[in-house]
C-alpha cells in the first residue's frame, strides 16, 4: 500500500514537471516532501495505537494468579538465664613488675679477692646466706689476734689492779686498829696523870702517836681511792680492747660477702685478683620472693572501689603474664598505694604484691603484664552480653515463645557484658541474639537438637509489636 501510494507521488510529479515551467519545480518539489512526511507520521502513529490497543487488551485477559497464605515467621535465638545477684565488674588494667627489695652488695673491707662463687653471675638464683666472694683476711686475721692478747693483758692488769686494792683495803683496815690502840692508850695515860703516876709528858707523847696513826689511816684511804680508779681504768681499757677484738672480728667475717635473702642476680663485678676498697659494689641482688607490680587507677576508678570498701589496700588481684601467647597467672594484692598523684600516667599508683608459687614460671621485674581488679560491687544486678541491649535503655526476654520488652539501666562495663538494673528477675530467659528488627510479641525459638527437626528459618526480617531498633 505505501508503495503504490509512492508510485503515484511520483507519477504525479512527474506529469507536473512535464507541464509545470521550471521556476515553479522547487516550489512543486518542497510541497511534495512536506506530504511525504506528514504521511509517515500519520503511518507511525496508526502503528503505535494498534501496539498500545493490543497491550491493554493482553492485559485486561490475563488469568489471575494464586496467592500463598502469610505464615508468621519464628526466629530461632540463643538464650541465656538472668541471675540477680551482687556483681562486681574486673578491671582490666597493665603494669610492670617491680622488685619490691633489692641491695647493692659492697665490699665492707678493703683487699684482694681470693674466691669468688661460681654462681654470682647475672640472671643465676642465689639462697640466703650463700658465700659470694672472699677477700683476703691475712691481715684481718692478725687484727684478731692482737686485739685478742691487748684484751687478755688488760684483764691480767686488772686483777693486779683489783689485787692492790684489797692489799690497800687490809692497809686500811690495820691502820685503823692502830688508831684505836692509840686512842685507848691515850684515854688510860689521861687518867694516870689525874692520879699522877705518869707525867704530862707521857700523855703528850702519847697523843702525838694518835695523831700520826690518824695520818696513816688517811693515807691508806687515798690510796686505796687511787688503786680503785686503777680498776675503773683498766675496766674502761678493757671494754675498748673488747670493741676493737669485736671489730677485728667483724672485719675479719666481712671478708666473706654472703648473700643477706634468696636472690637473683641483676649483675656482677667480682674477678679473683682484683683489688677492691671499702665501698666497691661487688653485685647487685633483688628479693625474688619480694616482686610486685605497678599498677595506675584512673580517678574514677580509684574513687569508685574507694567508695566501695573504704580501703583500696588489701584488695586481691590477678596477675596475668603472657609467655608465648599463653598466659600464667599468678595471685596478689594491693599492699600500697603512692603518695602522689601520677599526672603523667593519669591516675594514681597502687603497688600490689604478687605470689610466686614453686610450680610457676618465675618472674622478672621489667614485665608488662595485665591486672585484674574487682571493680565497684553493684547489688541486686544482672550480667548480660553487651549484644542483648537494645538502644541504652531495654532488653527482650523470651516467654511463651515470644519477645517480651524489659527495661533497663546500664551501670557498668564488664568485658564484652554489661552491668545492669531493671525490670529483670531470676530465671529470666534472656534473649541474647541479636535481631534486626525487634519489638514485643516476635515469634522466637531456641536452637533444636540434632535429633529434632530443625526450626522454620526466615527468608528475611518480619517486625511485629513496637518493631524498635537500637545501637550502642
Amino acid at each position: 500500500m505505501l508503495k503504490s501510494i509512492e508510485e503515484d507521488a511520483d507519477r504525479k510529479r512527474s506529469d507536473i514537471a512535464f507541464h509545470t515551467p521550471d521556476a515553479d519545480r522547487p516550489r512543486t518539489r518542497r510541497a511534495i516532501l512536506v506530504g511525504k512526511l506528514l504521511l509517515q507520521t500519520l503511518l507511525a502513529g496508526a502503528i503505535l495505537y494498534a501496539a498500545y490497543e493490543g497491550m491493554q487488551r493482553l492485559i485486561l485477559t490475563k488469568a489471575d494468579v494464586p496467592t500463598r497464605q502469610a505464615r508468621e515467621v519464628v526466629y530461632t535465638v540463643t538464650t541465656a538465664p538472668v541471675e540477680i545477684r551482687d556483681h562486681a565488674p574486673t578491671l582490666n588494667l597493665y603494669g610492670e613488675i617491680r622488685a619490691a627489695r633489692t641491695a647493692d652488695l659492697r665490699a665492707l673491707v678493703a683487699g684482694e679477692i681470693i674466691r669468688v662463687n661460681p654462681d654470682l653471675e647475672a640472671g643465676a638464683t642465689l639462697d640466703a646466706g650463700a658465700e659470694l666472694v672472699e677477700i683476703d683476711p691475712f691481715q684481718y686475721r692478725g687484727a684478731v689476734t692482737e686485739a685478742r692478747a691487748n684484751l687478755t693483758e688488760a684483764r691480767a692488769g686488772l686483777v693486779e689492779a683489783r689485787g692492790r686494792v684489797a692489799t690497800e683495803e687490809g692497809n686500811v683496815e690495820r691502820a685503823l686498829e692502830q688508831l684505836a690502840f692509840a686512842e685507848r692508850d691515850v684515854d688510860r695515860a689521861s687518867q694516870l696523870r689525874e692520879s699522877g703516876a705518869v707525867t704530862e709528858r707521857t700523855v703528850d707523847e702519847r697523843s702525838l702517836i694518835v695523831s700520826q696513826r690518824k695520818q696513816a689511816v688517811d693515807q691508806r684511804r687515798n690510796a686505796l681511792a687511787v688503786e680503785r680508779a686503777r680498776v675503773e681504768q683498766q675496766q674502761a681499757a678493757i671494754e675498748r680492747l673488747e670493741w676493737r677484738l669485736a671489730q677485728a672480728e667483724k672485719n675479719l667475717s666481712d671478708t666473706v660477702l654472703k648473700a643477706p635473702f634468696d636472690a637473683v642476680v641483676r649483675e656482677e663485678n667480682a674477678a679473683v685478683g682484683r683489688l677492691v676498697n671499702v665501698n666497691d659494689v661487688i653485685a647487685a641482688l633483688y628479693d625474688r620472693d619480694a616482686l610486685e607490680v605497678r599498677l595506675t587507677l584512673s580517678d574514677n576508678q580509684y574513687g569508685r572501689i574507694l567508695a566501695d570498701e573504704g580501703e583500696v589496700i588489701g584488695r586481691p588481684v590477678e596477675v596475668l603474664w603472657y609467655i608465648g601467647g599463653e598466659p600464667v597467672r599468678y595471685d596478689g594484692e594491693i599492699v600500697r598505694v603512692g603518695a602522689d598523684v601520677a599526672l603523667a600516667r593519669g591516675g594514681i599508683d597502687a603497688f600490689a604484691s604478687v605470689r610466686v608459687t614453686p610450680d610457676q614460671p618465675a618472674l622478672r621485674p621489667g614485665a608488662f603484664v595485665e591486672v585484674r581488679v574487682a571493680d565497684r560491687t553493684y547489688p541486686n544486678s544482672a550480667r548480660i552480653p553487651e549484644a542483648a541491649l537494645y538502644g541504652t535503655d531495654h532488653v527482650y526476654v523470651m516467654v511463651d515463645g515470644r519477645t517480651v520488652r524489659r527495661d533497663v539501666r546500664p551501670v557498668a562495663f564488664d568485658g564484652t557484658h554489661l552491668i545492669v538494673e531493671g525490670d529483670l528477675a531470676s530465671g529470666d530467659t534472656l534473649i541474647v541474639t541479636r535481631l534486626d528488627e525487634a519489638g514485643e510479641g516476635v515469634r522466637v525459638a531456641e536452637p533444636k537438637a540434632p535429633s529434632e527437626p530443625e526450626a522454620q528459618t526466615p527468608a528475611a526480617p518480619a517486625a511485629s509489636g513496637d518493631a524498635s531498633q537500637g545501637t550502642r
